[in-house]
């Protein structure tokens, strides 16, 4: 019986020393939590926020949807060393991939506020313990993530089957195209001409990997001639009194959002598409490249997005 009462005491002992060291290690993590906002004309227009000067011609327009993935979110040292941020797993975050999407939960026509806040723009985790100076991520849907110390297929998983965020229907292209990395869409306040004559009233940027070769439901690895994923890098940015800002004024600067030229209306990464060389290059991106060169839908500088810049967490206009 002393030997069983002495066998209870020490394994007693030992959890707790365990469980203080899980406490321990725990709080030596660092919260972090970046905030996003979505911008036009220096005004914060996320929700049902109506859009003023939009495109070449100044438009008055609707946002219908204005959602992203991003990826490999890391903090930034000051001698430039990343560290990963493992991102806390709910329904908005899956192994370090997050959805961001920016209308009005209730689908309202008011502008973002603390009180009517958009569906979520916000990245949460945690990071070790250190001094950091800066922020890094990439949008898109990467070919992979680890979950639970395995690799997990992204891009090119079933969304029937996926798990949130990554089972949205409108953020997925067909089998082989993958996921819809980046999804704008606007409504103009008077018909879009297209080119054989006919009229429509919403104009988009969806975003994501093209030229895909391989069918994962047979066991075939996807590859794609072009990715079109693009990294930012902000040198100086500090989560707390700072936020991430996707400027939407920007991303239509040289655009005419009342004419569509050809293939599909606004633009869809087609190689092709008259519409997307302005908004590849407002993104950052090379659309198209010499033969060989391996240029196409690669970054044309590394960590910089025209679209993307750092701002003040809190705005005129609107809080987040």
């Amino acid at each position: 019986m002393l030997r069983l009462i002495q066998r209870a005491i020490f394994w007693l002992l030992f959890t707790l020393a365990a469980l203080g060291g899980v406490e321990g290690a725990a709080a030596k993590d660092l919260p972090v939590a970046i905030t996003f906002g979505l911008m036009a004309d220096g005004k914060e227009v996320g929700c049902g926020a109506p859009l003023a000067n939009l495109g070449g011609g100044h438009l008055q327009a609707k946002l219908r949807e204005a959602r992203f993935y991003v990826y490999g979110v890391k903090l930034i040292d000051a001698k430039g060393t990343r560290t990963p941020v493992a991102l806390t797993q709910n329904e908005w975050q899956y192994g370090d991939v997050a959805l961001l999407d920016f209308k009005d939960a209730r689908g309202g026509n008011a502008p973002c506020t603390e009180s009517n806040p958009a569906k979520n723009a916000r990245i949460s985790g945690t990071a070790p313990r250190h001094a950091y100076v800066g922020l890094e991520f990439s949008v898109g849907a990467p070919v992979e993530t680890i979950v639970d110390g395995k690799p997990v297929s992204i891009n090119h998983s079933n969304v029937e089957t996926a798990p949130p965020p990554l089972d949205i229907a409108g953020m997925a292209w067909n089998w082989q195209a993958g996921r819809r990395f980046l999804v704008f869409e606007v409504d103009t306040p008077s018909p879009i001409i297209k080119a054989d004559g006919s009229k429509t009233r919403t104009w988009t940027v969806h975003l994501g990997s093209t030229g895909c070769k391989g069918n994962p439901a047979t066991g075939e690895i996807v590859s794609c001639a072009h990715e079109n994923r693009f990294t930012v890098a902000f040198d100086h940015f500090d989560p707390k009194t700072q936020r991430v800002e996707f400027d939407l004024a920007r991303l239509f600067e040289s655009s005419d959002l009342l004419v569509d030229k050809g293939g599909a209306v606004g633009c869809m990464s087609g190689l092709d598409d008259p519409e997307c060389p302005a908004i590849f290059a407002a993104l950052g991106l090379n659309l198209t490249g010499a033969e060989g060169t391996g240029e196409a839908g690669k970054q044309t500088k590394p960590g910089v997005s025209p679209v993307f810049k750092s701002g003040p967490a809190k705005v005129a206009g609107g809080k987040q």
